[in-house]
């Protein structure tokens, strides 16, 4: 009888023990999840106010001083987003340089400046276009995507430059996360010399657009990341509440907003472009880091540095070189630019 007893209680110990080890999970599991819809949130509301920035006006550059240019008006290669560029020509050009600007900025990307880096340009020869990208200056949009909508801005420039210019080939030239925007830009088009076969890989409106990769003659990168999320992740970081957390988590949602599943190793793609590339950007860069900068310099010269101009301006944060060391700026690209296309 005693031993039957023993039994029954063992039973009932068991039970609450089993019964407490439910609760703990339970209540265990719901924080979690409260956490996660929580991080949910704050990844989304985080994402959403970093791409509704508001649009940099154009600054009123007097006409006087502002050499003489075409107004154009072109779609993107989205075919709904009506884009708003400036055209300067020059007699007999080599080339044409498409500036494209960072995020949160607009087509005189130095302000009233950018008027001497556009002479510098035309003195030498090279064309230049301007442009608004999406949400900026005069360009239509209303949101932001740190370059991974705004390649499709950068397309439908190329593809306007081609229609309106003598010139045969462009030379990009990225600005902050316009370095994002080019670099994808470019990775979208096809190799040239593919056989038919081939194409059928890319969509018909690429193949359309009738120019490929080696439209793009060179490259000139200002402030380049390591990856196209940095950007991003260091905006988050500096701006948003709780960014230490969601920094990882934010530039995703904006790639997924944008229809990109994967961030660019810019490191990477700059390093092995079989062409001409300029790097230029502050040796006091806390926001990308000029070390990071650095060793994508390093790379670049280990792999292609026959084809490699480089600068960096001291005492400059993430661009400022422009602004403070203007000539060095200017001399750096014009020296480039002579070096290989004249």
């Amino acid at each position: 009888m005693t031993s039957g007893f023993q039994q029954v209680g063992t039973d009932r110990k068991g039970r609450r023990s089993g019964s407490g080890f439910i609760v703990r999970s339970a209540f265990f599991l719901s924080i979690l999840a409260a956490v996660l819809i929580f991080l949910v949130i704050l990844t989304i509301s985080s994402s959403n106010h970093l791409m509704s920035i508001d649009k940099t006006s154009v600054s009123n550059v007097p006409s006087n001083i502002l050499p003489s240019y075409s107004t154009c008006s072109f779609e993107s290669f989205d075919g709904q987003t009506n884009l708003s560029g400036w055209f300067f020509k020059c007699d007999n050009p080599i080339t044409t340089v498409i500036v494209v600007h960072s995020a949160g900025s607009n087509r005189l990307p130095f302000g009233v400046n950018m008027v001497d880096l556009v002479e510098s340009f035309l003195d030498n020869n090279y064309n230049v276009f301007l442009f608004d990208q999406r949400n900026s200056g005069e360009s239509e949009g209303d949101v932001c995507n740190y370059g991974y909508l705004e390649w499709q801005d950068v397309i439908g420039a190329i593809a306007q430059v081609r229609a309106i210019s003598v010139t045969t080939n462009v030379v990009l030239f990225g600005i902050g996360t316009g370095c994002t925007s080019t670099m994808i830009a470019y990775d979208k088009l096809p190799d040239s010399g593919l056989s038919e076969a081939e194409l059928n890989d890319y969509p018909d409106d690429i193949i359309k657009l009738g120019f490929d990769k080696s439209y793009v003659i060179g490259m000139i990168f200002d402030s380049p990341a390591k990856n196209s999320d940095d950007y991003i992740i260091s905006l988050v970081e500096q701006t948003e509440f709780m960014g230490g957390i969601t920094k990882r988590f934010v530039p995703y949602a904006i790639r997924i907003s944008a229809g990109e599943g994967s961030s660019v190793n810019l490191v990477a793609e700059i390093s092995r472009l079989q062409m001409p590339v300029c790097i230029i950007y502050g040796g006091h860069d806390t926001f990308i880091g000029a070390d990071k900068i650095t060793q994508i310099v390093e790379e670049r010269n280990r792999l292609n540095s026959s084809l490699t101009v480089s600068r960096m301006i001291p005492g400059a944060g993430y661009l400022e070189s422009f602004r403070l060391g203007k000539d060095e700026y200017i001399e750096t690209v014009m020296r480039f630019m002579q070096s290989y296309f004249i």
